[in-house]
């Protein structure tokens, strides 16, 4: 077996090459088109409301439904990123994502809205477990953490750019250009993956089809490594794996799976409410739709930099206490959201600062999940606390929905909105005891 080399070992041990930065930096654009895609429906939510004439509970509907898809497209379309392999889960999430974009610029009525919003959720579900998994898997040992970090950072990013150019967009057009933009540009990324990503060599290693060894080569040449003369023995699939689930929500696993999830939930709900409702919340205060675009491209700006600081800082203090701060913040800030401001500067400041703890606040999670579920059923668990957490992102928007209809201004919405974040900062709190009865890694 002297011919047998573990291509997983040489890109761990090894410094980044510049095809592997490559593949890194463009899992992040890739994530920076979700968090356009997400964010598009917000952008356009003030012409959609005066176009159709809808009140807000059916506009929180509209704005939730590619959550929906989200939720089912990440179990779905995850599972078939580790079957079928990371690249072509990758373009198909593209091919799903750029008709459901274009076909929202084509719809007459909310429920064909509601339809199409749901395809785009599914691509982007998909498109979040394939890219988390190929930068992890492209990234060596030393920058694994960090490149996820960056990679989470370039979903606020894409809402940056995205935002800035919807401004401009709804400046000299309709809320339907928006949607054309970004078809347009999803399709062109279809060609950018098509030929300058190639697969997961991890996956490749770990499946290997008749041409692993091959392809595993050519991509280690890209990274100047020397070819391999074979391959490990396949891995037998691991009968275990079959009962994950189950093991989560055993006497040893279950305190720490229903903390997980729900502090996970609850963060989301709090996260979706602020991304969702700033365009629509600003337009109610009199503003234009291309003023009140702006002020959730500054909400984003804060939150770009509220994940990078964390991504900085986060091996110098435990993570879980780290996050408790960043969630008390986050509240505190929802509420100051609430009781709005006297200028567009002074809302687009405060946007800015409540996106900086929340956005932080939900980067942080998903290395805090990494690590808080073992080897064993991190998948699993990964999947369960993030599949389940999309629910409340999908439930956030909706409930903030009703909220107003029901008569309760922004102030009082924004309190009970908020909230998720202390119910996420409690979780942690009783986390802390269940990491140590279960001798889990009490270093988080």
């Amino acid at each position: 077996m002297e011919n047998v080399v573990d291509a997983k070992k040489i890109l761990d041990q090894s410094p980044m090459h510049g095809f592997q930065i490559m593949a890194v930096g463009l899992c992040i654009l890739l994530n920076a088109l979700d968090g356009f895609d997400v964010l598009a429906i917000s952008f356009a939510s003030p012409g959609i409301a005066a176009e159709w004439s809808i009140n807000r509970a059916a506009l929180g509907i509209v704005l939730a439904m590619e959550l929906v898809g989200m939720a089912i497209g990440s179990i779905i379309l995850g599972g078939m990123a580790d079957k079928y392999g990371r690249r072509p889960t990758i373009l198909f999430c593209l091919v799903l994502m750029t008709i459901g974009m274009y076909l929202a610029s084509l719809v007459g009525s909310v429920n064909q809205l509601l339809i199409v919003r749901f395809i785009t959720g599914l691509g982007i579900g998909g498109m979040l477990a394939s890219t988390n998994a190929m930068v992890a898997e492209f990234a060596n040992a030393k920058f694994r953490n960090l490149a996820v970090i960056l990679m989470a950072t370039g979903y606020p990013i894409g809402a940056i750019v995205g935002g800035s150019i919807s401004t401009v967009l709804l400046q000299q057009y309709d809320w339907r250009a928006i949607f054309v933009f970004g078809a347009a540009v999803t399709f062109a990324f279809l060609f950018i993956v098509w030929f300058l990503l190639p697969e997961s060599i991890e996956y490749l290693q770990r499946k290997q089809p008749g041409d692993a060894l091959q392809r595993i080569n050519k991509t280690l040449a890209k990274m100047g490594h020397q070819a391999l003369p074979g391959l490990p023995p396949k891995a037998e699939p691991n009968s275990a794996a079959k009962s994950s689930y189950h093991t989560l929500f055993s006497p040893q696993y279950r305190s720490l799976t229903v903390l997980m999830v729900v502090a996970y939930f609850s963060l989301i709900m709090t996260f979706y409410f602020i991304l969702k409702w700033i365009p629509k919340i600003v337009v109610d205060m009199g503003y234009e739709p291309s003023s009140a675009g702006s002020v959730l491209v500054w909400a984003n700006i804060g939150g770009a930099t509220g994940s990078i600081l964390l991504g900085l800082i986060a091996s110098k203090f435990r993570l879980r206490k780290l996050l408790m701060g960043t969630l008390v913040a986050g509240f505190a800030m929802v509420t100051v959201f609430g009781m709005g401001q006297s200028s567009l500067s002074g809302l687009a400041t405060i946007a800015a600062m409540t996106g900086f703890f929340t956005n932080a606040s939900v980067v942080g999670f998903y290395a805090l999940i990494a690590n808080a579920f073992p080897a064993d059923v991190r998948g699993s668990g990964t999947g369960i606390v993030i599949g389940i957490g999309r629910g409340g992102a999908a439930l956030g928007p909706i409930l903030a929905g009703f909220l107003f209809t029901a008569g309760f201004n922004l102030q009082t919405v924004s309190v009970v909105m908020g909230a998720g974040a202390l119910v996420a900062a409690a979780a942690l709190v009783f986390l802390g005891p269940v990491l140590k009865r279960h001798k889990l890694p009490s270093s988080i």
